[in-house]
């Protein structure tokens, strides 16, 4: 079996940041990176990275997310953008984002926010609401808009992201923002102390894009964005199992799999380093320990794909490579420090 593992954020962000990357004991990932053949590519956004799987360069993430949201094809036709809900707030004169994963939005509050948007805004488009979190623009004419997917401005500053602030969807976005300022939802919300909507990251506009088919036999994954993609490239989709035991008990053996693991994207978003580490420590009992038994076995070929900051970080073994006894176990925090001094 090949088995490629996609896995954001597998390397701390803080090389210097003892406290998250000290005394953490990964024995397998570490034997796996060691044995390993590497390969650094320039930084880009996990979704990019995610789509770079499926061979897609420029791709139109609103329609492939959408269309893992567990809709029919027919449902995604026309012009879509991500919209997702957000809060901005001034820190120290620059404007943060906050994506609705940094703070609670119940449904009923999304839902009605979303029905607001659509009687107002009617001539605009159509907006659909997929869950609390993640809302959908369908333009009724079709414009070029170029943003950064929402996992590479969330959290960050976006006031200087914003490449033509006299584009049509930025100049129609101002309106928007006001429209959500005096929205009752929104004054409860800022009553109760809660971070209010006060914008949508729009991103990802374009129509339907199909994969080339054969980048793999099957996909296994539990975001809308990756299962969107396995659909639209003709792959069978499943949730994401367990660990590589699961794996093994499901996947035929000539097979190339695909393994999307980013359960270390969110805590490093939300600069949760105690979340990560436990989110580490569940992938090296899961699936890095049991790998280091199972390559040349089971598997013949794994291939490890971590989109980090300190760019896109690849590495490639072989069944023989567990023969490479000279190969030294290093901790991870040696891994970053010599990753942010721009050593390979």
């Amino acid at each position: 079996m090949r088995l490629t593992l996609l896995v954001p954020e597998l390397i701390w962000p803080e090389p210097a940041d003892q406290l998250t990357l000290g005394q953490l004991h990964a024995p397998g990932l570490a034997w796996l990176l060691a044995h390993a053949t590497g390969e650094r590519r320039p930084r880009r956004p996990f979704e990019a990275a995610l789509a770079g799987q499926f061979g897609l360069a420029n791709p139109t993430y609103g329609a492939l997310r959408l269309l893992g949201e567990d809709v029919s094809e027919a449902a995604v036709d026309g012009h879509w953008l991500c919209a997702d809900p957000v809060h901005l707030r001034f820190h120290q004169e620059r404007i943060i984002l906050a994506d609705a994963g940094a703070f609670e939005v119940e449904d009923d509050e999304a839902r009605a926010i979303v029905s607001a948007l659509n009687a107002e805004f009617a001539d605009i488009g159509e907006f659909r609401m997929a869950t609390a979190r993640r809302w959908y623009l369908r333009l009724k004419n079709a414009v070029d808009h170029v943003a950064e997917p929402i996992s590479a401005v969330a959290g960050r500053r976006v006031d200087s992201t914003i490449s033509d602030k006299n584009a049509t969807l930025t100049r129609w976005l101002n309106e928007v923002q006001m429209f959500l300022h005096g929205h009752p939802i929104n004054e409860s919300r800022q009553a109760a102390g809660k971070p209010v909507i006060n914008s949508l990251w729009l991103w990802g506009g374009g129509a339907l894009q199909r994969p080339g088919p054969g980048h793999f036999t099957a996909a296994w994954c539990d975001i809308p964005l990756a299962t969107g993609l396995a659909r639209a490239a003709g792959t069978p989709v499943h949730p994401a199992p367990a660990g590589l035991a699961k794996l093994l008990a499901l996947a035929s053996r000539k097979t190339n799999q695909l393994v999307v693991l980013d359960a270390l994207l969110p805590p490093v978003l939300y600069e949760d380093s105690e979340g990560w580490r436990a989110a580490l420590l569940a992938l090296e009992a899961n699936w890095f320990a049991p790998l280091r038994g199972a390559l040349g076995h089971r598997i013949h070929t794994l291939t490890i794909v971590a989109p980090t900051i300190y760019g896109e970080l690849t590495w490639t073994l072989r069944g023989s490579d567990r023969w490479k006894f000279w190969r030294q176990s290093r901790p991870l925090a040696a891994l970053a420090a010599q990753l942010a001094e721009g050593k390979s």
